[in-house]
Formats: C-alpha cells, sequence, structure tokens
C-alpha cells in the first residue's frame, strides 16, 4: 500500500492534478490485471520481474543501438517511443524486428521472447520516467 500512496505522490508532482495522477497510476497497470506493470522504490529499486527485464536488455546488448540509458544513438530513444507505442506494437517491433531500419529480429531468441513482458515493464518504467536510472537493483 505505501508503495501505491507513493506512486500516486509521485505521479500528483510529476503531472499536477489528482485525476492526471491517477490516469498516470492507470497507466502503469497491466492490462491482464491489476498487479502493477512495475513496482519502484527510490527510482531504481525494482520488482523482481522489472530487474529481469533490466537483465535482458542487457543479455540482449540493446543498449548497442538504443544506448545505455536508452535515449538513442543509431536507433531511436525508447524513453520517448514507449510513450506513443502500445505494448502490442512493442512486442511486434522485438519479435519481428524492423529490418529496413537495421532493427533485428529476436522472435528465435528464447532468452527476449520468453522475458518479453518484463522487458516491456522494464523499458516502460524508464518512459513513464518512475524508473530514474537505466542500472536498476532488487528491492529488498
Amino acid at each position: 500500500m505505501k508503495h501505491r500512496q507513493f506512486a500516486l505522490a509521485f505521479a500528483f508532482l510529476c503531472f499536477g492534478s489528482a485525476t492526471q495522477a491517477q490516469d498516470a497510476q492507470a497507466a502503469a497497470k497491466s492490462s491482464e490485471s491489476d498487479k502493477p506493470l512495475y513496482t519502484v522504490v527510490d527510482g531504481y529499486k525494482v520488482d523482481a520481474d522489472t530487474l529481469q527485464g533490466f537483465r535482458t536488455w542487457r543479455a540482449a546488448a540493446c543498449d548497442r543501438c538504443h544506448g545505455a540509458n536508452q535515449e538513442g544513438m543509431v536507433g531511436p530513444s525508447l524513453i520517448e517511443r514507449l510513450k506513443v507505442l502500445s505494448k502490442e506494437e512493442f512486442v511486434t517491433v522485438v519479435r519481428d524486428g524492423r529490418l529496413e531500419k537495421g532493427m533485428q529480429s529476436f522472435g528465435n531468441d528464447p532468452r527476449v521472447m520468453d522475458n518479453i513482458d518484463k522487458l516491456y515493464a522494464y523499458l516502460k518504467g524508464r518512459s513513464d520516467g518512475a524508473i530514474t536510472r537505466a542500472r536498476v537493483t532488487a528491492i529488498e
């Protein structure tokens, strides 16, 4: 409950009204359930699934194109792209790639595809501003 209150207070500070704060909090929830998409404390301590998303990011070497802080290099800023991409669009791009733009396909990479929801949660947390630095650790 404390984390939920913190998230609401953080969103209120960022967005300026209770309604916008609640909308931001709702956006952080997964569509399948009432479980939060990610849980963050102090901007860099995350739940186990989100931590696995970060590890998947590192293992797939996504930073080579998208930058160590997801702010873009050869590939676009994922901080900005995840503000407009739906989860379904994200999964499609990761799975199928965008070969004409240099984005490889990870559809045959079980290390990525088995953790696609966790990878999305990590990157969405970064895009939403809840995860304030690229390197995260486990909530203790």
